[in-house]
């Protein structure tokens, strides 16, 4: 049988086509997405649901993946300190290949099946901690291996795939199957597979960190000021928060560095900066 991520595009000679009719093409398809991540909710709810607990424990959530899978857990990984100010230890992106293939393919490395394991072992995993195995087919070897040894350690286990019942799902306790069917060009599933892989990871990092109180009211109160745009962005929080004037708001947002210290300091003085 051959898995949805892999079935022929509907859409034939593309070659032949102008560019506005693969651009509608391509969008018609891509609004498939956000119906299909719907019909996965109630998957991806018992999955942070169970994470939650885990990381208020200290545990870590980690990320394994090949090729656009595997990059697409790094780049979640990556986003949460600057975001939210929590430690790179938090949320951690593993690839098959290692770090070098976030940019260039390395051969065979998909098919190790011990090498996530391999990969993980100088975090020191523990039961606390959660592993997220990604991938589109769900039948990745460096995915399934990973879930598989992780499960056995004790580890809390999750997957994100985009075919019904594969390998790497019934490898995790809790999957998470978003099937958004045929690619627009055939087997490319950094397409709409990957949109919903990456969607799927949205929901997940941003409903952990705001459960962990990363975020208050809607904003994000502990990121990382590290350039003007983010500066000024601070500076506006603390002024709609706080009677105080936007150069005292500025200065306390670097002097602390996240607007939930600087804020934090202005309630213990009473204002006064």
């Amino acid at each position: 049988m051959i898995k949805t991520t892999e079935q022929a595009s509907g859409y034939d000679h593309l070659e032949q086509r102008s560019v506005p009719e693969l651009l509608r093409a391509i969008n018609a398809e891509d609004a498939k997405v956000s119906g299909a991540v719907h019909e996965a909710l109630p998957a991806i709810e018992r999955l942070v649901e169970q994470i939650v607990p885990r990381m208020r424990r200290g545990g870590r959530l980690f990320y394994i993946g090949a090729g656009t899978s595997g990059r697409l857990g790094i780049l979640d990984a990556s986003e949460m300190p600057p975001t939210y100010g929590v430690p790179a230890t938090w949320v951690i992106g593993l690839i098959a290949g290692g770090d070098g293939a976030i940019r260039r393919a390395v051969e065979g490395a998909e098919d190790d099946e011990q090498g996530a394991w391999r990969d993980m072992a100088s975090y020191s995993p523990t039961p606390d901690d959660t592993l997220i195995g990604i991938a589109a087919s769900g039948t990745t070897p460096y995915v399934i291996g990973g879930l598989r040894q992780a499960r056995q350690a004790g580890l809390l286990t999750g997957s994100i795939t985009c075919n019904t019942g594969s390998p790497v799902a019934s490898e995790a306790e809790y999957s998470v199957e978003v099937v958004v069917g045929p690619e627009f060009v055939t087997g490319s599933t950094r397409m709409k597979a990957g949109t919903a892989q990456k969607m799927v990871l949205n929901m997940v990092s941003t409903t952990l960190m705001i459960q962990l109180g990363r975020v208050s009211g809607n904003r994000m109160v502990y990121m990382q000021p590290t350039n003007q745009k983010l500066i000024d962005r601070g500076t506006r929080m603390i002024l709609a928060a706080r009677d105080v004037s936007p150069e005292q708001a500025r200065e306390l947002l670097l002097r602390h560095g996240s607007v939930q210290k600087a804020l934090e300091w202005l309630d213990q003085n009473n204002g006064n900066s």
